[in-house]
């Protein structure tokens, strides 16, 4: 199977327990960023500006794992920042792992050696390095040279030592297609487990101009999406084809929630319009219709995995072609 069979069962025991309720909205992923600050300052990251003025602040151990309890969401995604600083990331790993949470832990993988000892080894617990590129354009846009080379020596030091690790790529407007097939036979010879990718796009936290429009994340992942027959994505194939136009789906912007050091992030991951102080008062105080339809003009060029991968999630069971293709794709 693609992802550990205890996923699969965690997931379906959870959408099936909401749907009983009668829930309408409710996380399936808690984004959880302890921190914003980092050792990089990679070109397309919208965090180390949009909270330059609290870069500092952190989120104490006790206050990331009741938001982990709060949330009840069965997967976490640690990130940031670069999470790998933060000063308990140790104790937070096993602390969510133990309650049998499924975890990515988000990282560069800078200094990954270190903390690898300390680290559970178990069916819930996924290490995430971010990939870019090849080594050249890799050091690149993370501003450090050398750092392609150290992240392939910390991915097979995990291996080596019994970890599962995926790879997370953003494509951007100027990314190789052909390049980015190297770089993931490298990572695959390397022992990667699989990989994971979204576009990159304008948002308000970020000017570069590296991003893309919709119609060229369109015309860009119909490349993207020929490697996905070739390599283990773990990307539905649903949010694949509608990166290349071919599907449309909804946002499910509470879909992967997020909580950082200010409060509860809404309305989404990247569009920061207020903080709230529970994950009740932001799902209560929200209009969610508004951003679930993208008829908010910051929406326009949204096709990040964060909004429609929790929108296949919930409606796969609607449509039995769409269930039966997900089957087959969880199974190969």
């Amino acid at each position: 199977m693609r992802f550990p069979i205890q996923l699969t069962f965690s997931l379906t025991k959870y959408l099936m327990k909401n749907k009983i309720k009668g829930k309408k909205r409710f996380p399936i992923v808690l984004m959880l960023e302890p921190l914003h600050l980092c050792n990089l300052a990679c070109d397309g990251c919208g965090r180390i500006r949009e909270y330059k003025e609290t870069i500092q602040d952190s989120m104490p151990l006790e206050r990331c794992l009741e938001v982990v309890d709060e949330s009840e969401a069965p997967v976490v995604s640690v990130c940031g920042g670069e999470p790998l600083i933060y000063p308990h990331i140790d104790a937070l790993v096993n602390g969510i792992v133990k309650r049998k949470r499924h975890l990515y832990l988000c990282t560069n993988a800078i200094n990954l050696d270190k903390h690898l000892p300390h680290f559970p080894k178990s069916p819930y617990f996924t290490i995430n390095v971010s990939m870019d590129g090849l080594e050249k354009t890799h050091d690149l846009t993370r501003g450090r040279k050398g750092l392609y080379k150290l992240d392939l020596r910390m991915i097979r030091l995990a291996k080596e030592k019994g970890f599962r690790v995926v790879t997370n790529t953003t494509v951007y407007k100027e990314t190789d297609v052909k390049e980015i097939e190297q770089m993931f036979e490298e990572l695959y010879s390397a022992g990667v487990d699989g990989f994971l990718v979204s576009p990159g796009y304008h948002y308000e936290a970020v000017q570069d101009d590296i991003f893309m429009t919709r119609e060229e994340i369109h015309e860009k992942f119909k490349a993207i999406y020929q490697l996905s027959k070739k390599f283990r994505f773990y990307n539905t194939p649903l949010y694949l084809k509608f990166l290349t136009g071919e599907r449309h789906f909804d946002c499910t912007p509470w879909g992967n929630i997020t909580v950082n050091p200010q409060g509860w992030k809404g309305p989404c991951y990247l569009i920061t319009d207020q903080h709230f102080k529970s994950m009740a008062d932001l799902l209560d105080g929200t209009d969610w219709e508004r951003f679930e339809k993208r008829e908010d003009p910051r929406c326009r060029n949204c096709m990040m995995h964060c909004s429609v991968e929790p929108t296949v999630v919930r409606e796969t069971g609607q449509n039995w072609r769409d269930m039966a293709e997900m089957i087959r794709w969880n199974l190969s």
